[in-house]
């Protein structure tokens, strides 16, 4: 039976080392502040595993339980607690592993920055909010976690606060994902209103209460009070897991050190959307139109994200847009009902794409924090543990047999194709999308994998050319100072990232090939998430896979051949090894031909105008018109200074009345006498 005791031990063991790393970081040091933290994280991490070893294999039941009130008004009770089932002690143990090798990384790659104390503290803090959130046994605890991991990621994406672009982007993040908790709160404010509670057990066991139940909506139409719920919720997830159009904040966010890309975008914050769409499956399932909602949407997201990485050419960005479009195919999982399939993506995910972050910092450590690839080229002779690593996590996100991306990628597609044949044109829509995007993620992850380790050496003619046009500005980076023990001016020298740094690389290449093999039995066609996800049976794609496809996991891999996301993934890898090994001058030609289309790539479809100018500055607009109009000339200019005005000028009049002649005041006073007398006899007659 698991205790409450061992889940407070699991929530609150990062917390503690955040305070202290944060609160004491001058007095212990900077190895003070990572064994602190890093311990919090591992008794995290090692405990639960523990959690999750009882629930499969030791016969312990689910946790359900508060432990304080937090408040209880006028018959509304709010409770700080723990729901852990086999779904949160999954999403618990991918959070605390990822987290510790983050954490072990850390120590490498911020070595030599003055706020390795404050990093370490705000990773061990973002890691406190995550399972908070995932662990919460009602809506108003989930909200709290929610709120608090956007606070954390806003003090991370802006923690060099001297670079201007980072202090933009941590503020981009923050404000486009309060556009989305703005909706999250309306959908748990509903919640509130038709079930009169925010505990997870009892709104799921009184879902009557909600079913046939309508609101008034827009232009005099009803809406069903479930779609209403779902899509409000969902537009929370819109935000958190960066989907269109709430989906321009994650690129960016790249202003911050590498670490928290691969924590925060890998396996933490922008999961928080799908784990909770999961989690809120009963609800969900009530309402098709919210379906359709989520499934368009994510589609849109996996192939459109997805094309713009094919032009960029900073490493990190790469892989934030790869995380965009693997993100939009978890989105359109949960949109056909396979709910299983999405956090099963999102798990191997996880693994796969902090392995490709974190190798992405380790040859920007290698390169002295260079990060566009047409200055790199044959660096796998210089960074051999990093190149083999980058190429495991390529090979599992482009959906290679046998490996963890296959198999999770390939039952999505899988299911979208089951949808399609029942469904109508968002469900062909979405489908397209997917198989189209394998190509995509497969073009562009090569792509990347050739530019950065393969092909002639670009990295010390371009030193020459940088350190020619820009001299010493060179090192005016932020980054390239808290690192400047890294730079020279001579002809840059590749090298291996330290065992800090490579560690974490293979303890996560080694699940990148491994999980999906050994875990998709049991978590997708077996009971794994009995109880924690529900689908109702029309529903059920995931198990009609089940019974048409899965003969176990040798099965399924050999199975390869007969599924067309194998071949778009193979043409992707073709296109990209021809182009990029053999043919350069393909790619020049091609930037040519489609200048019109790249560009439209490399402005993003417009959404950063549509954001930032549009929103954005017309809401500048909007607000300099009323002060111009309202403040300045109504308030300032009738109210204020016109009500002086007209005293003043009212009281010019009355001056000259007060003469101080003792003839006008006596006239004055004989004119009044008389007009009483006048007004007397009328009175009388």
């Amino acid at each position: 039976m698991l205790s409450q005791n061992l889940l407070l031990t699991i929530a609150l063991a990062p917390l503690l080392g955040a305070i202290l790393a944060g609160l004491f970081g001058r007095q212990i040091g900077r190895v003070g502040a990572h064994t602190v933290t890093i311990l919090g994280v591992a008794v995290s991490c090692a405990a639960s595993f523990y959690v999750l070893q009882q629930l499969v294999w030791g016969g312990a039941e689910s946790f359900y339980g508060n432990v304080y009130t937090w408040f209880d008004i006028g018959g509304y009770s709010a409770h700080v607690g723990f729901m852990v089932d086999r779904l949160t002690a999954m999403m618990m143990v991918v959070v605390t592993f990822v987290s510790l090798l983050v954490h072990v990384y850390t120590i490498g790659y911020m070595h030599g920055d003055p706020g390795y104390q404050r990093f370490f503290s705000y990773i061990s803090l973002f890691t406190f909010s995550m399972l908070m959130l995932v662990m919460s046994n009602n809506f108003l605890q989930l909200f709290f976690g929610w709120e608090a991991v956007g606070l954390v990621s806003y003090l991370l994406i802006g923690f060099w606060f001297k670079r201007p672009s980072a202090i933009f982007a941590n503020m981009k993040a923050f404000l486009v994902n309060r556009v989305g908790d703005f909706g999250f709160l309306l959908g748990i404010a509903g919640i509130l209103f038709f079930f009169e509670s925010l505990d997870y057990r009892t709104v799921f066991g009184s879902l009557e209460l909600i079913q046939g139940q309508t609101m008034a909506g827009l232009i005099g139409l009803d809406w069903q009070a479930i779609t209403f719920v779902c899509i409000c919720l969902f537009v929370g997830a819109m935000g958190k897991s960066a989907q269109v159009p709430l989906h321009v904040w994650l690129p960016d966010s790249m202003e911050g050190p590498t670490p928290i890309s691969a924590l925060i975008h890998a396996a933490t914050m922008v999961t928080a959307g799908i784990f909770m769409v999961a989690r809120m499956s009963p609800l969900f399932e009530l309402s098709p139109t919210a379906l359709e909602v989520v499934l368009f949407v994510g589609a849109t997201t996996a192939f459109f994200t997805g094309l713009i990485g094919i032009v960029q050419y900073d490493i990190k960005r790469v892989v934030a847009y790869s995380t965009l479009s693997q993100l939009g195919y978890m989105t359109v999982a949960l949109g056909v009902s396979a709910y299983s399939a999405a956090v099963f993506h999102l798990m191997t995910h996880a693994f796969f794409k902090a392995l490709l972050f974190l190798a992405a910092g380790s040859v920007i450590m290698g390169m002295h924090h260079e990060q566009d690839m047409r200055k790199m080229g044959g660096l796998r002779r210089y960074m051999p543990i990093t190149w083999i690593t980058a190429v495991i996590g390529t090979l599992a996100l482009v959906g290679t047999p046998f490996f963890a991306g296959y198999y999770s990628k390939d039952i999505i597609i899988e299911a979208a194709e089951i949808a399609r044949h029942e469904g109508g044109w968002v469900q062909q829509y979405a489908y397209w999308s997917v198989l189209l995007g394998v190509f995509v993620t497969s073009f562009y992850s090569f792509r990347l994998l050739y530019l950065t380790f393969h092909g002639p050496e670009r990295f010390r003619d371009a030193h020459a050319d940088h350190a020619e046009s820009h001299g010493d500005a060179a090192h005016e980076d932020a980054e390239a100072q808290v690192h400047e023990d890294d730079h020279h001016h001579g002809p840059v020298e590749p090298h291996e990232s330290p065992w800090v740094v490579t560690l974490p690389l293979v303890l996560l290449a080694i699940p990148s090939i491994a999980i999906g093999f050994f875990t998709i039995g049991p978590m997708l066609f077996g009971d794994f998430f009995d109880g924690a996800i529900f689908v109702m049976p029309e529903h059920d794609r995931v198990a009609e896979i089940g019974r048409e496809l899965f003969h176990g996991a040798v099965a399924f891999g050999l199975h390869f051949y007969a599924s067309p996301a194998f071949w778009f993934a193979f043409a992707g890898f073709a296109a990209a090894t021809w182009i990029y090994l053999f043919q350069p001058s393909i790619a020049d030609r091609a930037r040519r031909m489609f200048a019109l289309p790249i560009r439209v790539l490399e402005n993003k479809y417009g959404f950063d105008d549509l954001w930032i100018k549009g929103f954005a500055g017309g809401g500048l607009g909007l607000g300099r018109l009323f002060f111009k109009a309202g403040d300045t000339a109504l308030i300032d200019g009738v109210a204020v200074n016109g009500s002086a005005a007209v005293v003043d000028r009212l009281g010019a009049v009355l001056r000259r009345v007060q003469s101080g002649l003792l003839y006008h005041y006596a006239f004055a006073m004989i004119l009044g006498v008389i007009v009483l007398l006048y007004a007397l006899m009328r009175a009388v007659g």
